[in-house]
């Protein structure tokens, strides 16, 4: 079910013929690239059309405002980052708890990474155009994949509860969102990422610890 919070943004239509999907990613794209280059401020719907190659009137059909073309250009962000999150968590069914941590960490990390200039751009834009709302489903899906995951865990005696797993998610998310505004170099990502699989698995094994 859409919340109220995300409704108030939705596109005004879905593409369904390949076309008109094209068309959609073309704008989004074009919003990226102009958000980029002029900022959240100077970002307009004609701008991105233009950039697109698309009339005015063509991107209407799908997006009624610059917010809901933001929100849908985040959505898809986050989307791609909770994507390969759960994809990680599939891939280390079974293994270690240790190693269950490693691979969502990196997962995470390297997703924001993959374009770390939009990733800070939107960091920038999100409270206006539905972001929190869009973040709560995003971690409602990661925290989801996590526990189902650990529950294959062959080394978990006591599974992490709720808390502990939105902590770690927080913990995951604050320290990428700070290094990526801070402009930490992509060298001192790497490191930054063992550091944080590192935090992560003195977390989880001191909480697990503390249950027993």
């Amino acid at each position: 079910m859409t919340s109220p919070a995300l409704t108030a943004f939705e596109p005004r239509k879905t593409p369904v013929q390949a076309r008109a999907t094209v068309t959609v990613g073309a704008i989004c794209e074009a919003a990226i690239q102009v958000l980029l280059s002029h900022g959240a401020d100077r970002l307009t719907t004609t701008r991105v059309a233009n950039r697109a190659g698309v009339s005015v009137g063509t991107l209407y059909q799908y997006f009624p405002n610059k917010q809901a073309l933001l929100f849908a250009v985040f959505e898809t962000h986050m989307e791609n980052v909770t994507g390969k999150v759960e994809a990680a968590c599939v891939r280390a069914h079974h293994k270690p708890l240790a190693e269950m941590t490693r691979h969502v960490v990196e997962a995470f990390v390297d997703a924001k990474m993959a374009r770390s200039d939009v990733s800070v751009a939107l960091y920038h834009v999100a409270a206006d155009v539905g972001g929190p709302a869009i973040v709560k489903r995003s971690v409602q899906r990661s925290r989801k994949a996590m526990e189902t995951m650990m529950h294959t865990a062959p080394d978990a005696k006591l599974m992490p509860d709720r808390f502990v797993i939105d902590m770690m998610l927080a913990a995951i998310s604050g320290v990428m969102r700070s290094a990526l505004e801070s402009g930490t170099s992509p060298a001192a990502v790497r490191n930054l990422k063992e550091h944080l699989v590192l935090l992560c698995q003195s977390y989880l094994a001191a909480a697990s610890a503390q249950r027993r």
